[in-house]
């Protein structure tokens, strides 16, 4: 097992373990003694009506959910229990570089969205007796995780708002994606997912992110010079000083691990390939969230997607900084809107 100071609690914030046990995989592995790191906002109430649940996106924990939640705001810690948990994979939940043999690194096995919510549908029932879901809401890979809970548990959640994600991955995502993965995996240092520290990787997730740099933002975003946004005075400045530092602390399998999965979320698995069939299942209230700028998970995909739901409604985010936005470098400006449509959400009935 390696050690990585990023995933620690004096970086990310405190966190605490749910020990799911043994866990049978999708794929058909198996990881023995699977843990699910999670934390909690606020008071499940007597009748455990007003749970909310985030899963975390690619690279990321449940740290960066902090500016979308308190007093006042849509996510109200005062009025509603709000459990972000770390997906399967992402560095502080079991990990390829936390885990020890014989799924340690290379060994770690193919995790799927759909084991990430059973395991999390096991957390919140079990440690928490909740039975019913006031609202899930994710975005990017937390949106694959949130289309996953409508589909599979539509009895059980009420409404979802899928942020900048699609439900059903689309061919031209996955070769995005898998331009990521090769930046890591063709640096020398990866050593066949076997380094003995994530530094040896330092090049490959040098060109991760500089691919970040180009997909992740929009062309405006440069045109305007809006990396000044991220505190820092030029592009190469962006590139070279925040975000490659940025990749380059992160556990280079774990970001593997969780793009396999991210190239291949799509819950029509369920509907044997039929995506209509899949999000018609859903009978929760919906409001898919693109980002105009997002070239990621552009808005036409989405629309596309949402045009299949029942009871559900497309609110485009309006963001320059692209798939970033959610990171909400634009400030008040985007969490506004986020806001404004999840508070809208939450006041409406639902007869689920």
């Amino acid at each position: 097992m390696l050690d990585n100071d990023f995933y620690s609690r004096e970086n990310i914030g405190p966190y605490e373990f749910f020990d799911v046990g043994e866990f049978q995989l999708e794929e058909g592995g198996v990881i023995p003694y699977l843990q699910l790191a999670y934390v909690t906002h606020g008071e499940l109430n007597a009748d455990k009506s007003n749970a909310i649940l985030i899963p975390t996106w690619f690279s990321g924990t449940s740290r960066d959910w902090d500016n979308y939640i308190g007093p006042g705001r849509a996510l109200d810690p005062e009025k509603y229990f709000i459990v972000v948990i770390n997906q399967i994979g992402n560095g502080v939940s079991t990990s390829p570089h936390n885990s020890p043999e014989p799924i340690a690194m290379a060994n770690f096995p193919h995790v799927r969205i759909g084991d990430d919510v059973r395991a999390q549908h096991q957390l919140i029932t079990e440690m928490f007796g909740i039975k019913e879901l006031a609202l899930v809401v994710g975005g990017s890979m937390g949106a694959q995780q949130t289309y996953e809970w409508a589909v599979r548990y539509p009895d059980m959640v009420k409404r979802a708002a899928p942020i900048a994600g699609t439900a059903k991955n689309t061919v031209h995502d996955f070769i995005f994606t898998q331009t990521l993965l090769d930046a890591i995996t063709s640096d020398p240092g990866w050593n066949g997912g076997n380094y003995s520290s994530h530094t040896e990787v330092a090049d490959g997730l040098k060109r991760h992110a500089d691919i970040w740099a180009v997909m992740g933002l929009s062309t405006e975003f440069y045109q305007q010079e809006k990396w000044k946004m991220f505190g820092v005075e030029t592009a190469e400045q962006f590139t070279n000083g925040f975000l490659q530092p940025l990749f380059q602390s992160l556990d280079p399998n774990s970001l593997l691990t969780m793009g396999w999965k991210w190239q291949r979320g799509d819950v029509s698995r369920h509907t044997n390939g039929d995506l209509a069939a899949a999000l018609g299942r859903i009978t929760a209230k919906v409001i898919v969230m693109p980002i105009d700028e997002d070239m990621f998970f552009p808005v036409r995909d989405c629309a596309a997607e949402q045009a299949l739901i029942p009871n559900s409604e497309l609110k485009i985010i309006s963001s320059i900084c692209g798939h970033f936005g959610l990171f909400g470098a634009d400030g008040a400006e985007y969490f506004n809107q986020i806001d404004q449509h999840l508070s809208e959400l939450l006041a409406s009935e639902v007869t689920v």
